[in-house]
């Protein structure tokens, strides 16, 4: 069982940008860690600190490792193989030290560096360092926690800013209807869409119906991914939704129109 609360990227069986709640109490977690920064980037070959604390009331040993790294559809990362995925800077790390011991309220350094490799291609490549707990039993309870940091590594080159809108299709969560856009990001860094970048206005008869806000997403070189935007309107039937996204790489407003069934 996992118990404990991280702040950075918070691994459990999956992996969730997300706290572990200690419970209604309000009392402290036994296990409770902090990494600072959580998202790290690295310009070439380089090397960056990064501090880890505990905030919980045990004492913890940190197993410190490093994995591929992957986003799903929705944007939920998890962690995958480091041949598992094509663009992963996983084999470029090297960090040390490899076990961090941190009595409560303490803080430890971790110096994570990257080696880029002579032919690497262009762009970003990311991974994950992993920062594991040892399993301890308190009053018959198995506490383990393990948090990553997400490092991206850009490798010297041309960067390529290339986004494709590609469909738009309506899905249902209980009553409310969600259009989920397909984005494809076809260039070689990641591409970010902030809150109020990404909006998509329905239209029916010359009449705009509604103007909707997507939620906001990071987009890995060479894969596809969703923005979703939530209707909670009274519309049925035919639509026309006219989408318009914006990177925060800046460029031009990348605009798409699609016909849809609410």
């Amino acid at each position: 069982m996992i118990v404990g609360v991280a702040r950075g990227v918070l691994v459990p069986a999956l992996l969730a940008l997300a706290s572990a709640s200690a419970g209604a109490s309000g009392a402290r977690p036994p296990v409770a860690l902090t990494a600072s920064p959580a998202h790290l980037e690295l310009a070439g070959t380089g090397r960056a600190t990064v501090r880890v604390t505990n905030s919980g009331t045990n004492p913890v040993v940190l197993d410190v490792r490093r994995a591929g790294f992957a986003l799903d559809l929705r944007g939920r990362p998890k962690i995958v193989g480091q041949h598992d995925v094509r663009r992963t800077a996983a084999g470029w790390l090297g960090f040390r030290p490899r076990t961090l011991s941190l009595r409560p309220g303490a803080t430890g350094s971790v110096t994570i560096a990257s080696t880029v490799p002579a032919r690497a291609e262009p762009g970003d490549h990311d991974a994950l360092v992993l920062f594991t707990t040892r399993r301890r039993v308190t009053d018959g309870l198995a506490v383990r926690l393990r948090m990553g940091v997400v490092v991206v590594v850009r490798a010297p080159g041309t960067v390529v800013h290339r986004v494709a809108l590609q469909a738009l299709r309506v899905t249902r969560n209980g009553r409310v209807r969600v259009l989920e856009l397909v984005v494809a990001n076809r260039g070689n860094v990641t591409e970010s869409v902030g809150r109020a970048r990404g909006t998509v206005s329905l239209f029916r008869g010359g009449r705009r119906l509604a103007r909707l806000v997507g939620q906001p997403r990071d987009f890995r070189p060479g894969t596809k991914g969703l923005v979703q935007f939530r209707y909670r309107g009274p519309a049925h039937g035919p639509v026309t939704a006219r989408v318009e996204l914006t990177p925060e790489s800046g460029g031009r407003i990348l605009t798409r129109a699609f016909r849809l069934r609410l």
